[in-house]
């Protein structure tokens, strides 16, 4: 692999006693996260599509997350439940991933910071080290749901008991380990790879479902119930949860500088359009599986009566009588597919979280096996003594605790690439600031208002 040419240091005041420069950050530009892969691959290219080509890769990784075991068991409890209603929810939050995916990317691309390492810029060390807490809880709620996900897989395919499928989930760091020192475009073709066997899989299950097309297109229609209905309301900040996830932010804006584009104006402008449609091309594959869970999930068992199906494994024992033989074990292969995926790109966030916060860098299966332990802990006491019904409640309510805490990386990146000083020419467009901060009010109302509905159900 060619060696990676770090940033040169900025113009920048003593650490101890920093303050704002001309670039509006107050330290020098740091040795970038993921040093290894940082600047590795070329992206020249004498064609669009070439170039395109290129720059793929990022945006898959990223899309990884917005389709993992916790998605499925979202949709498949929306779809069961509600049916096509909430498909709504599953666009919206998908537009929503493609606008802050596409910030990221491009405050990766203008500063030469991820996110982490932005916020501890810009921050006191106290906000950071709380904004750094806060998102290893997302990364522990979503290597949970990719634990569980794992384990009912292995439990469905070879009949595996959860607690040692949940065990078994540690072996993972020797795939990502050995992958990363192959070279980050091996890891983005596995990706890929696993990406297209979850959408081949899904595209099965549709074809079997046979689902009503029309009750789709109104699904996807927004409703008033989404909002007064606790219940679907809840579901649906799952949904949310599951699709925007607070750590792909982070992700993102680091992986995008494995391409080796221009450092000029003009080449820093062309590495954000085209990582721009790297995401947007990944993301609308990640809408098509996440709506095709549902799809599947509301044309099976809502239509059927099976509106209590809110467990994988009870997706799993359903749809071979509902829709023949093989249904059921494609739909198993997929999961693990999709657990698997999520397992690679969650290493990656981690590492860069803690290297971007602390400027701490550890062996990346130290990383991992940090991160695996937290989320096994509860995955292998929950399997233990609830068994599958305690692991689905346990799925949901991790991504639920996504959402919670996507606010507080969705802030910091739209102050950042709405400031001029810190992006340069590449600062948010008035239009586009104004949508993030929509999106990240409407993000946080919503968050509030499931709260205050948890909270009243608990005390009622």
């Amino acid at each position: 692999m060619t060696s990676p040419t770090l940033p040169p240091p900025l113009p920048s005041s003593d650490p101890a006693q920093p303050h704002r420069s001309a670039d509006g950050w107050r330290h020098a530009r740091p040795t970038p996260s993921l040093a290894e892969a940082y600047r590795t691959i070329p992206v020249q290219g004498k064609t669009w599509f070439r170039k395109l080509i290129a720059y793929a890769g990022p945006g898959y990784l990223v899309a990884v997350g917005y389709m993992d075991p916790g998605n499925w068991a979202t949709d498949l409890a929306g779809g069961s439940q509600f049916g096509y209603s909430l498909l709504c929810v599953v666009l919206i939050s998908n537009m929503m991933a493609v606008l802050l995916q596409g910030l990221a990317s491009k405050l990766g691309i203008a500063t030469g910071r991820d996110l982490a390492q932005a916020c501890r810029d810009a921050y006191s060390k106290p906000v950071a080290m709380v904004l750094w807490v806060l998102c290893e809880l997302a990364i522990a709620a979503c290597d949970l749901a990719e634990v569980i996900g794992t384990a009912i897989a292995l439990n469905l395919l070879f009949g595996l008991p959860l607690a040692w499928g949940v065990a078994a989930t540690m072996l993972d760091v020797l795939i990502v380990l050995a992958l990363q020192h192959r070279g980050f475009r091996l890891l983005e073709a596995l990706v890929v790879a696993l990406v297209v066997t979850v959408g081949v899989c899904f595209m099965f299950e549709l074809v079997l479902s046979r689902p009503d097309v029309a009750a789709v297109m109104n699904g996807f229609m927004p409703t008033v119930d989404v909002i007064t209905n606790r219940d679907k309301l809840y579901i649906a900040m799952g949904i949310l949860g599951a699709t925007v996830m607070p750590h792909n932010l982070y992700l993102h804006s680091s992986i995008v500088q494995t391409r080796r584009y221009e450092e000029s104006a003009e080449g820093k402008r062309e590495a954000v359009r085209y990582a721009f449609a790297d995401s947007t091309i990944a993301l609308t594959f990640a809408l098509f599986i996440n709506a095709a869970i549902l799809i599947v999930a509301a044309a099976t068992f809502h239509t059927s009566g099976n509106t209590g199906v809110a467990e994988i494994q009870d997706a799993y024992k359903l749809l071979t009588p509902l829709l023949g033989a093989g249904a059921s074990t494609v739909f198993a292969i997929a999961l693990l597919a999709s657990g698997q995926n999520s397992t690679l790109t969650g290493t990656l966030a981690g590492q860069i979280v803690m290297e971007g916060f602390l400027d701490l860098r550890l062996q990346p299966w130290v990383r991992r096996l940090i991160t695996r332990a937290i989320a096994i802990v509860p995955a292998g006491v929950t399997a233990i003594f609830f068994g599958a019904s305690g692991t689905a409640k346990l799925l949901v309510l991790s991504q639920v605790i996504l959402s919670l805490q996507l606010s507080f990386a969705v802030f910091p990146l739209i102050l950042f690439t709405s400031d001029r000083r810190k992006m340069g020419d590449l600062v948010n467009a008035t239009w586009t600031t104004a949508l993030g901060w929509l999106v990240a009010i409407v993000i946080a109302v919503l968050n509030a208002w499931l709260l205050v509905q948890t909270v009243r159900t608990w005390f009622a």
